[in-house]
């Protein structure tokens, strides 16, 4: 499961005009002031890469800049809310200007209100279709115009075991993550004409503030951890499809696999 940066209100901050160059590596990271996305920056950072860190939280992305300030690359804090999807043009050029050459976006962003087995709030069904879907595609769109006129870039969708099937506790997030997946796959089919990857990524259950408090978690990871297999992932270009640990495609695979008379059955 992904992380909780992105909504309302915040306008987008403008970055501070610096120097960049041709050679510079770079990286963007929608959803990057905690769990999955702020691991990735941290690894990146430290690679070398300047990263444009993209959030709703402003005092966030200035800590995690503070903290890598000593590091080979660095972070270019975006205070941005996801859900407004006007300002995603402007703000994906200005990032871009400034990383230098991008060879790595990741939309991270993701909401998951609680929900109640009898509940049915559109108002938090649409909150969810704002972020994690609708703020990942106007994210994404981006990010594949421009791998496809350098024709070259890897995408990083973090979407979620939970879009593999249809469960009963919060029918909105699974659909927004299978939309995600459905989205990132097309993307895929698009881009690789051009040798641009697309990684989609289901995260089992990774330690962020998405899941604190939840109850009934197991085989639980790091999100250094996640943000570390994510990486490899991404380089090594064998996956379209990475779960995160490994172990959660077995998982997936069992749960697609049940009849649906059977499956609305189970309480998972």
């Amino acid at each position: 499961m992904n992380d909780p940066d992105s909504v309302h209100d915040a306008p987008v901050r403008r970055v501070a005009a610096q120097s960049t160059t041709a050679q510079r590596r770079g990286a963007i990271v929608v959803g990057a002031s905690s769990g999955i996305g702020a691991a990735l920056v941290r690894r990146l950072v430290r690679e070398g890469y300047t990263v444009g860190a993209v959030a709703r939280r402003g005092d966030l992305l200035d800590a995690l800049q503070e903290e890598m300030k000593l590091e080979p690359g660095r972070v270019v804090p975006l205070v941005h809310d996801v859900g407004q999807v006007d300002e995603v043009g402007p703000a994906f050029a200005t990032l871009a200007q400034e990383v230098g050459q991008l060879e790595f976006f990741v939309y991270a962003a993701g909401v998951m209100p609680a929900v109640e087995a009898q509940e049915y709030n559109t108002e938090k069904d649409q909150l969810q279709v704002q972020v994690n879907l609708m703020g990942a595609m106007a994210w994404c769109n981006q990010a594949a115009m421009l791998f496809h006129s350098q024709r070259s870039g890897t995408l990083i969708g973090i979407g979620s075991i939970a879009g593999d099937r249809g469960r009963k506790g919060n029918p909105a997030y699974h659909a927004t993550k299978a939309g995600l997946a459905t989205y990132l796959e097309s993307l895929r089919n698009r881009l690789s004409e051009v040798g641009v990857h697309v990684l989609t990524v289901k995260p089992g259950f990774v330690d962020t503030p998405m899941t604190a408090g939840l109850d009934g978690l197991f085989w639980v990871i790091s999100a250094d951890k996640a943000a570390e297999t994510i990486l490899a992932s991404a380089r090594r270009r064998f996956w379209n499809t990475r779960y995160v640990p490994l172990r959660w495609w077995a998982v997936g695979t069992v749960i697609r696999s049940i009849p649906s008379f059977l499956f609305k059955r189970m309480n998972i």
